[in-house]
């Protein structure tokens, strides 16, 4: 019996090594241009519902927490069956991996948002710019088993997350300093992995 259990756990860590090693393709990229246009949207619902987020945290924080839970539940749900279709036995690794990568800087965000509104409201402004920063340090974990070119994608989130804290005060907190950065920066997500498959020879 122990032989048995030593062959499974060989087995079990020769497949996490393999998806290690393995590009992932379980993005798809009109998904992930699907929540470029989710934040598009969410942009202009602020516009409407949460012009002055600075007295309007709640709507504020309403509108950006349900798109990004709405285009992490797309991807999730995309992600499951085409890493199934193209990633086949390995499928249950690389998506496991590829959540490792990324879990930690959803839980930082999560976390910043939680300790700014409750304990220093004042600083509010910077929630937009510190978002940004930690997205893209969740992008940059999540390079290593991707295209290299989304490391433009890591960077842009970076620059646009800097710059949105560089503008100061309530101008951070303006519909468009999330919806272009998010817009586009997906968009921009959704064209490398487009292109990258593309010369894989898979594009669906």
């Amino acid at each position: 019996m122990n032989d048995l259990h030593k062959a499974l756990g060989d087995i079990s860590s020769m497949r996490r090594q393999m998806a290690r090693t393995t590009e992932f393709h379980g993005y798809g990229p009109a998904t992930l241009a699907c929540t470029g246009i989710f934040a598009a949207l969410a942009a202009g619902a602020q516009r409407l519902w949460a012009p002055d987020p600075a007295t309007h945290v709640s709507s504020y924080l309403s509108i950006w927490i349900c798109t990004a839970f709405a285009s992490a539940a797309l991807i999730g749900i995309q992600m499951q069956t085409r890493s199934r279709r193209i990633h086949s036995g390995l499928a249950d690794e690389m998506i496991h991996m590829a959540v490792e990568q990324f879990l930690p800087s959803a839980l930082a965000g999560a976390l910043i948002t939680v300790v700014l509104v409750r304990y220093v409201p004042h600083a509010f402004w910077m929630l937009p710019g510190l978002w940004q920063l930690i997205f893209s340090l969740g992008v940059f974990s999540s390079c290593r088993f991707l295209p290299w070119p989304m490391v433009i994608a890591g960077a842009w989130y970076l620059v646009t997350g800097l710059a949105c804290i560089s503008v100061g005060t309530n101008r951070a907190l303006s519909p468009w300093a999330m919806g272009i950065p998010y817009g586009l920066g997906q968009l921009l997500v959704a064209t490398i992995l487009f292109a990258t498959a593309k010369e894989a020879g898979d594009e669906s």
